[in-house]
């Protein structure tokens, strides 16, 4: 081998890891099963990674009207064999559930975001980790990130 193919092989190392970085975070995690997709969170680096939390806002898009309406399910921690790493999984969250009041004359229905509510939602922040999750297909992810305030009280004794 001549040096200047040494080299060349030299250059090329750290571009191909660099440029292969963010998904090299997902090999441990599994393939979304047949049903389901496989969902990506990655949140920003803090200083205090234990003062935030990820909530977790699933759902997908349902016809609806003036009713209230909301899907039951549950967001199960998983964790990956060998490796410690949580993921979570949706499951239960098939029929929607609505208020039962009488819409006013002429209103139609619209489209919108009906999400889904249940345990499990409100997730550890860390941001050296994916969140990984895996939801049916047609369901979409949103989050919320909670920061914690300076504010701290005191309970009292009685």
């Amino acid at each position: 081998m001549t040096v200047k193919t040494l080299f060349a092989l030299m250059l090329s190392i750290p571009l191909s890891v660099s440029a292969g970085a963010p998904a090299d975070d997902l090999k441990p995690f599994p393939e979304a099963e047949t049903g389901f997709k496989r969902k990506i969170i990655r949140v920003p680096p803090t200083d205090r990674d234990l003062d935030h939390k990820v909530e977790i806002l699933a759902g997908k898009q349902l016809p609806g009207d003036c009713n209230t309406s909301w899907l039951g399910g549950e967001l199960q921690k998983k964790t990956v064999k060998g490796w410690g790493y949580p993921y979570y999984v949706l499951h239960g969250a098939e029929h929607p559930a609505s208020t039962m009041m009488a819409c006013p004359e002429g209103q139609e229905k619209t489209t919108r975001f009906v999400q889904v509510r249940g345990e499990g939602f409100l997730l550890r922040y860390n941001s050296k980790l994916p969140v990984v999750l895996y939801v049916p297909e047609g369901f979409e992810v949103r989050y919320r990130i909670w920061v914690a305030g300076d504010l701290i009280g005191h309970a009292q004794s009685e």
